[in-house]
């Protein structure tokens, strides 16, 4: 959600001098390492998600996103992948592919922390050629971008991360903040100094 929410607004937040970066981090470390849990292990947590994320998806407009049957995916390989995406492509396509994935993950139910899954995914967007493909697989093998996706995990783990989606902000002033969740943009906006229409509520329209 904060991903997709973070693409559309990337450009409108470019013309306030906000700049969006995005680092591949693997949860299932960033749980271990905080102590938390995955909310849908707390039968109590797990009753309230289904009503919250039915809502958040609707206001994203994702509303055709549902967990596959393999659900949780252990997400090592394509989080190296995109470890490797973003330090030898360019932004955009790191963007894309990371989009991408999401999609095939969340909308297709493609098991993409399989090698011939991932591969076909990689295929599909049409943004690597088969050179290119193939180091992007082989890469995920190779202790460089092991070692890169642990030191992203280690770091938001001690900026206080305990899940995700993590945000770590810096405003004009230099001064930084963590927000977490893809529902404290406002709150963000507000560090940030961007304008933005907050949430109000309406007086009743005039009956005739």
């Amino acid at each position: 959600m904060a991903l997709s929410y973070l693409l559309k607004n990337r450009d409108l937040l470019a013309s306030h001098e906000v700049t969006v970066e995005f680092h591949p981090i693997f949860l299932g470390g960033v749980n271990v390492g905080s102590g938390n849990k995955p909310p849908w292990t707390l039968p109590a947590k797990a009753k309230y998600g289904k009503f919250d994320v039915e809502r958040t998806k609707k206001y994203h407009d994702l509303e055709n996103a549902s967990p596959p049957d393999f659900f949780p995916p252990l997400t090592l390989l394509p989080q190296r992948a995109l470890c490797y995406v973003k330090a030898r492509h360019p932004q955009s396509t790191f963007d894309q592919i990371f989009l991408a994935l999401f999609h095939a993950l969340w909308n297709l139910h493609v098991n993409i922390t399989l090698p011939g899954p991932f591969t076909d995914t990689l295929e599909t967007t049409g943004l690597f050629a088969p050179p290119q493909i193939s180091d992007i697989v082989s890469a995920t093998k190779e202790q460089e971008w092991k070692d890169k996706l642990l030191a992203n995990t280690q770091k938001v783990l001690d900026q206080g991360a305990f899940g995700a989606p993590w945000m770590w902000v810096q405003n004009g002033e230099g001064k930084e903040e963590p927000f977490f969740g893809s529902d404290r943009f406002h709150f963000m906006w507000t560090f940030l100094g961007v304008p933005f229409r907050d949430i109000e509520i309406t007086p009743p329209k005039a009956k005739l």
